[in-house]
């Protein structure tokens, strides 16, 4: 199979970036490090096989095609569609959070779906 593009929105980045910069701040440059990783490993997957990420949250937010799947080792979970021509990263989120409040942020367009 083909690898699709991964292409993260900018509320994935900015999620990211204030992930790396909690471990920064904790003085855990190597866990930072791992995250960073880890997030790879997880962009390489769902490229390679973007229908194996879980549906439980497009079934209970009702929207269809929504995809996640988890990081290794961190607790967060990368949240995408697939498109015909590249995989759509929405949010990369703690697991620990209400998941669906931070998921529906005002800034996502929805409707593209």
């Amino acid at each position: 199979m083909k690898a699709k593009p991964v292409i993260p929105r900018a509320l994935a980045n900015r999620d990211v970036d204030q992930a790396i910069a909690w471990y920064l701040n904790e003085d855990a440059a190597q866990a930072a490090q791992g995250l960073i990783d880890s997030l790879e490993r997880a962009y390489a997957h769902i490229a390679r096989y973007p229908a194996t990420g879980s549906a439980r949250y497009a079934q209970e937010l009702n929207l269809p095609g929504l995809r996640s799947w988890p990081l290794k080792n961190y607790p967060y979970l990368v949240f995408y569609v697939e498109r015909a021509d590249h995989v759509d990263v929405w949010r990369v989120l703690h697991g620990q959070r209400d998941v669906p409040a931070w998921l529906l942020d005002e800034s996502i367009d929805v409707a593209g779906l």
